[in-house]
């Protein structure tokens, strides 16, 4: 059983990325891709670490295998859509001073977020987050957390309904890239670019049947046929596509530890399973893009 769709500390999951390797090893994973929102920060730790395990003698269990992967923010017309890389050269120059430059304007935003919850009368700062959730990409998930532990808010729900979700006050807007720029710098990378949770897009299936043709043109290699959310029928309509368009298929959680509460890594909700096969299917598809 493997999960390509993981996120640590480093962007907006509860799990640091050893302590995902770890986890991953109890669940009896052969393998993972961390794919952390907008950043590889994590990725050096989760592969180290790993590969330390591999190094000691006489143990029985299976050292997952670290794939290393992201996911990228994206809009189209106003619409968001994720596009998850892997087997990424996470060292590709242009592709680090892409996330570089991308990290530079998130510390912008949040010194405007932390501004206007102020305003709101709730003493937030970046310092305070930073050092509340040290080596993390600061994201609305951190600030949620903060302002339950402080005691401005009774839930996480509470936090994001009147100050952080989507058009509220304290709400300011990702610079966010083209999901056919994040397609170039994935594969300029060397890496699979996927086309995350298409289901959650809720779009038509004429809307979907067209992004998906608009995304292949573009370099698009791969869709989340297997995810946490779906129906039977979803991963029916989502694999159809993929046989369409002549995609790979790709599958995970999405799991973020306790911001996503219940939705465990590798199984979901409990119904999810991604077999060994897809990853074999990606791994050929990074050999060709390599030879």
């Amino acid at each position: 059983m493997i999960d390509l769709h993981v996120h640590s500390t480093r962007s907006d999951g509860t799990f640091s990325p050893a302590r995902l390797v770890d986890y991953a090893m109890e669940k009896g994973l052969t393998a993972f891709a961390l794919t952390d929102h907008d950043t590889v920060d994590g990725l050096e730790e989760a592969i180290t670490y790993a590969a330390s395990l591999k190094k000691e003698d006489g143990s029985p269990r299976i050292v997952p295998e670290i794939i290393p992967g992201i996911e990228l923010s994206t809009d189209l017309g106003g619409q968001e859509v994720h596009i998850v890389g892997l087997f990424i050269d996470y060292h590709n120059p242009e592709f680090s001073a892409y996330l570089a430059e991308f990290i530079a304007e998130r510390i912008r935003r949040n010194h405007k977020m932390c501004e206007k919850l102020r305003e709101h009368g709730l003493n937030v700062t970046y310092e305070a987050l930073l050092e509340r959730f040290p080596d993390s990409v600061v994201t609305r998930a951190h600030y949620g957390r903060y302002l339950l532990e402080t005691g401005a808010v009774k839930s996480i729900k509470e936090a994001f309904e009147r100050y952080l979700g989507d058009h509220r006050p304290c709400y300011v807007p990702r610079e966010k890239i083209t999901p056919q720029k994040a397609i170039s710098l994935i594969s300029n990378a060397g890496g699979i670019p996927i086309m995350a949770h298409p289901v959650l897009y809720n779009m038509s299936d004429a809307r979907l049947d067209l992004l998906t043709k608009e995304l292949k043109d573009a370099g698009l290699m791969g869709i989340e046929a297997l995810y946490s959310t779906y129906t039977a029928a979803d991963e029916r309509h989502i694999r159809r596509l993929a046989e369409k368009y002549d995609l790979l298929i790709s599958g995970g959680s999405d799991f973020h530890g306790e911001n996503k509460p219940k939705l465990d890594l590798g199984t979901g909700y409990g119904k999810l399973y991604v077999p060994d096969e897809i990853l074999e299917n990606l791994k050929e598809k990074a050999r060709t893009i390599r030879a």
